[in-house]
């Protein structure tokens, strides 16, 4: 049967401004510094605008009146609009973010994870907490360590080729991923909380056939900027919704509250922490330079 229902009129930019409460001569600005929002042309070349500019526009104001910086504003938005890639590598390795990979091995990637889940425990306060483990059997290794992680989280999520998801609150939820997943080949650690975010995410390199554990080899990045983390969480959100669309919700109102761009502070511990990691890959494999 077709569908009858008449479509939303579009709207020209009083209008818009109306509904939104954002003056036209600021949309006018907003647009011609920062391509936002983004109008229907009419064949005259008279801008035009629906529901959906309506809603974005309402969001920036809002991030706005809260402190965020109108770039930032406008750039959380429009994330907000397009789905986010089902890989937290590929999200987080994207020219958005500007994080640099390192290829680490998997003794140097396993104690990167255990450094931020030791800091994560220590001081982050009710976090969400999400990981890719592969194998069920990866995570399984892991089992009791994340069990004591889901105690003090707001919501843990674990993701690997479990045979079916396991919905619990007393545990972290399990999410099972089908067979074409990217995120089957990935090493992730999310740790999402007011007052301390990071994330890491491996993307495991191919290796011959019957190449030992110890030389798996993994290109990653890392990051303890909030707004890249907040980011690798929407991922988390999205493969969780595939399964539970209602925990997909709690999570996402547990991490309604808006993150900022780092300080310069931040920046330049994030800095020294990517350094201090290459160090230490160096002298796991042995390259150190002589002193």
């Amino acid at each position: 049967m077709p569908n009858n229902a008449p479509e939303s009129p579009l709207l020209p930019i009083g209008e818009l401004a109306r509904r939104s409460g954002v003056p036209a001569a600021t949309l006018r600005s907003w647009e011609s510094r920062h391509g936002f929002p983004q109008p229907i042309r009419l064949e005259g070349g008279h801008r035009r605008y629906d529901d959906q500019h309506v809603d974005q526009v309402v969001e920036v104001a809002r991030l706005r009146r809260s402190g965020v910086p109108l770039e930032a504003a406008i750039s959380q938005v429009r994330r907000a609009s397009v789905p986010p890639p089902m890989s937290f590598f590929a999200e987080l390795r994207s020219a958005e973010h500007g994080l640099r990979p390192r290829v680490l091995g998997k003794r140097a990637l396993s104690a990167l994870t255990s450094a931020i889940e030791d800091e994560c425990l220590a001081q982050a306060r009710r976090p969400v907490l999400m990981g890719a483990f592969q194998h069920a059997r990866f995570y399984r290794q892991s089992e009791s360590r994340w069990h004591e992680l889901n105690r003090t989280s707001e919501g843990t999520v674990v993701f690997a080729d479990f045979e079916q998801s396991q919905n619990s609150v007393a545990r972290p939820r399990e999410v099972a991923l089908p067979a074409d997943s990217p995120v089957l080949r990935e090493w992730v650690l999310v740790c999402d909380a007011p007052g301390f975010s990071a994330c890491v995410a491996g993307w495991e390199l191919p290796a011959p056939p019957g190449s030992p554990e110890r030389d798996r080899r993994f290109e990653t990045v890392w990051t303890l900027e909030p707004q890249s983390v907040r980011a690798a969480s929407a991922v988390g959100i999205a493969l969780l919704r595939a399964t539970d669309p209602d925990q997909a919700d709690v999570i996402e109102a547990a991490l309604s509250e808006t993150v900022g761009a780092a300080s310069p502070d931040l920046q330049r511990a994030t800095s020294l922490f990517a350094r201090i990691v290459e160090y230490s890959q160096d002298t796991v494999s042995g390259q150190v330079r002589a002193s």
